[in-house]
């Protein structure tokens, strides 16, 4: 459960741009996944230190897979490595870490030191750091009617707050800004219920380029938005 994160802000980050970081650079696209896991320390500290309550990377799709073998096996290395020389840290900083998305096609050892590492941090409160591997949010949101649907034989239909808990099976809140760096400007299936009022920004800086200043600057033109929820502004009606 969401707990103390419920009521503070949600950011959801798309780290687009990593291969093709290195193709500019004449390396191969691994090296670009290397400098992206890189570049996460840094901007979960900033978030952490500007009181962001949720942070929800997209790691890897479930349409990655399609992905050629070599850089899909890079990626679950990757991942293995970043969970053995992150959890300490990230539990002396007050993050706690969880996964969102299916683990069933994950090697059983990697799976293993997911939930392991889910352990070992649930009772941080200071941040909660949400990772998507092989996440899809349409399969989400599938899954979430059918036990909608399985449930509604025992008694009355569920609310919209109900569904929404079976959409992120941890009780995280809605997205209140998106974040894509890279250049690309769409969502790919990244958290597409929880989104549905969140403030979008597309950033044309590749993943492993963007820092703590560009997460400051990005916080302060969404402080600048005039966020509606689809009401009337005060000014209109006052007008």
């Amino acid at each position: 459960m969401q707990s103390g994160f419920a009521n503070r802000m949600h950011i959801g980050l798309i780290m687009d741009g990593n291969g093709r970081w290195a193709t500019a650079r004449g390396l191969p696209r691994v090296r670009g996944h290397q400098a992206g896991v890189k570049a996460i320390r840094p901007v979960v500290e900033a978030a952490a230190e500007a009181g962001v309550g949720t942070l929800t990377l997209y790691a890897f799709s479930s349409d990655n897979w399609r992905r050629p073998a070599a850089e899909v096996s890079g990626l679950m290395a990757l991942l293995g490595r970043y969970l053995r020389e992150e959890i300490a840290t990230l539990a002396r900083s007050g993050v706690r870490l969880g996964f969102i998305g299916r683990r069933d096609r994950l090697p059983a050892g990697l799976a293993a030191r997911i939930a392991e590492a889910e352990r070992e941090t649930a009772g941080a409160e200071r941040l909660h750091l949400r990772i998507a591997f092989d996440y899809s949010a349409r399969d989400a949101i599938l899954a979430a009617a059918l036990q909608a649907a399985q449930a509604a034989q025992a008694g009355p239909g569920l609310s919209r707050e109900a569904f929404s808990r079976l959409v992120t099976g941890d009780g995280a809140p809605d997205v209140d800004l998106l974040i894509r760096t890279g250049g690309e400007q769409r969502l790919s299936d990244f958290l597409l219920w929880e989104c549905a009022y969140a403030e979008l920004l597309f950033l044309d800086r590749m993943w492993p380029d963007f820092g703590p200043a560009d997460l400051t600057q990005a916080l302060a033109r969404f402080a600048r938005r005039e966020r509606r929820f689809g009401e009337v502004p005060e000014a209109a009606v006052a007008a």
